[in-house]
C-alpha cells in the first residue's frame, strides 16, 4: 500500500523517489521522513544473504521503509522498461539517491523534473564510485566530506551543489566515519532541496583535475601483504573495520586482524617480534604492526592476552606463509 506521506497535498513538501541501501543511505531517508517531503516510492537492492547463516537480510533502508509504512521496490537491475515504468507511476517531483549501489539509467533519471541528487561521501572529483570511505582511508586521506550533486549519466560525474568537508581522525576507522559522513550528508540533502524547491540552487561542474576512482573493494584486497609497510597496513586494518575484515594466515589457519598500529620495528616480513600481554608485534616491509585485537576463523574477536591464552606464539613464528 501506498505511505500516506506519499499522497501529501502540501505545496512546502516535495513528492520524492528514494533509492538507497546501506545505513548511509537510512540517515538520508529518516531525515526526508522526518522533514516532511513525501516519499512515493523506495528503492532499495534485494535482499542479500547476510550472517553465519547466509539467511537473505533486509537492507537498512529496507527496515525502515516497512517501519515507516512506505512502498518498496527491490528490482535486481533498473535496466528494464518495467523497472523505469514503476518510478515513473510514483510521479516523483525529484529523485534521491544515496549508497543504493545499482546503476540509475538515463530513462530513470528523467523521470523527476526537479532532476534526480545523490548524496555522495566524498569531497568529489576525488573518490567517485563505489568505495569512497574505505578508499580514503585505504589512500591515508587527511580529510574527506559529503558532496550534494545532481546526477548526470557518468559515474558520480555530475555538477556539485554542496560540499562539506570532514577531517579524518588516526582513530577513525570505515564505522566511525560512516556515521559523520552520514549525519552530516542527511543534514545537507535537507538543506539542498529546501534550496532546489525555493529556486535559489546552483550546482557547480566538477574540476577535470583531482579526478580519483573509488572502486569496490575485492576479497583479496583484504589479505594483509606483510611484504608493505606497517602504516599501509594500519589503514588498510581500519578500512575494513567493520566490514569484511583484514585478513591473514597463521600455520594455514585463517585470521582476522580487528586493530592494529603501525610502530617501529625490523624483522622478515610477517614474522612475530615479540608477543606480549597487550599485543603481537609483526614485522612489515617497513616497521612493525601491533595488533592488540584478532579473531580466528569462526570464533569470536579476541584482544591479544585472551588470543595467546588459547595459542602461545613464540618470536619467529610467520603470519601470512605459505604452508607446504
Amino acid at each position: 500500500m501506498p505511505s500516506i506521506c506519499a499522497s501529501r497535498p502540501d505545496p512546502h513538501f516535495l513528492r520524492l523517489v528514494f533509492a538507497g541501501t546501506t545505513a548511509f543511505a537510512e540517515r538520508s531517508l529518516a531525515a526526508l521522513i522526518d522533514a516532511g517531503h513525501g516519499i512515493a516510492l523506495v528503492l532499495t537492492q534485494p535482499d542479500r544473504p547476510a550472517g553465519r547463516g547466509l539467511r537473505p537480510a533486509a537492507s537498512p533502508v529496507k527496515r525502515l521503509a516497512l517501519a515507516r509504512g512506505l512502498e518498496l521496490f527491490q528490482p535486481e537491475t533498473l535496466k528494464s522498461p518495467d523497472a523505469a515504468a514503476r518510478v515513473a507511476a510514483a510521479r516523483p517531483q525529484a529523485l534521491v539517491v544515496a549508497a543504493y549501489g545499482l546503476i540509475l539509467p538515463q530513462e530513470v533519471l528523467d523521470c523527476a523534473p526537479l532532476g534526480s541528487f545523490n548524496v555522495h561521501a566524498s569531497l568529489l572529483p576525488r573518490w567517485r564510485g563505489a568505495a569512497p570511505i574505505q578508499r580514503a582511508l585505504l589512500a591515508g586521506d587527511m580529510e574527506t566530506g559529503v558532496s550534494i550533486m545532481r546526477m548526470d549519466a557518468g559515474l558520480d560525474s555530475g555538477p556539485v551543489l554542496a560540499q562539506r568537508p570532514v577531517p579524518i581522525t588516526d582513530e577513525d576507522d570505515a564505522a566511525s566515519l560512516q556515521q559523520r559522513l552520514a549525519a552530516l550528508g542527511a543534514e545537507m540533502l535537507v538543506a539542498a532541496l529546501a534550496e532546489i524547491q525555493a529556486g535559489r540552487a546552483s550546482a557547480q561542474a566538477q574540476p577535470s583535475e583531482g579526478v580519483t576512482y573509488a572502486r569496490k573493494v575485492e576479497k583479496a584486497e583484504t589479505v594483509l601483504d606483510w611484504s608493505r609497510p606497517a602504516a599501509e597496513l594500519a589503514r588498510a586494518v581500519r578500512a575494513f573495520r567493520p566490514a569484511p575484515g583484514a585478513t591473514t594466515t597463521l600455520e594455514g589457519e585463517a585470521l582476522k586482524i580487528w586493530r592494529a598500529r603501525a610502530v617501529e620495528g625490523r624483522g622478515a616480513a610477517g614474522e612475530l617480534l615479540a608477543a606480549r600481554d597487550d599485543a603481537l608485534l609483526i614485522a612489515c616491509g617497513e616497521g612493525a604492526l601491533e595488533v592488540s585485537e584478532l579473531q580466528r576463523s569462526g570464533g569470536r574477536r579476541l584482544n591479544a592476552a585472551e588470543f595467546q591464552r588459547g595459542r602461545r606464539l613464540a618470536p619467529g613464528t610467520r603470519f601470512g606463509a605459505r604452508q607446504d
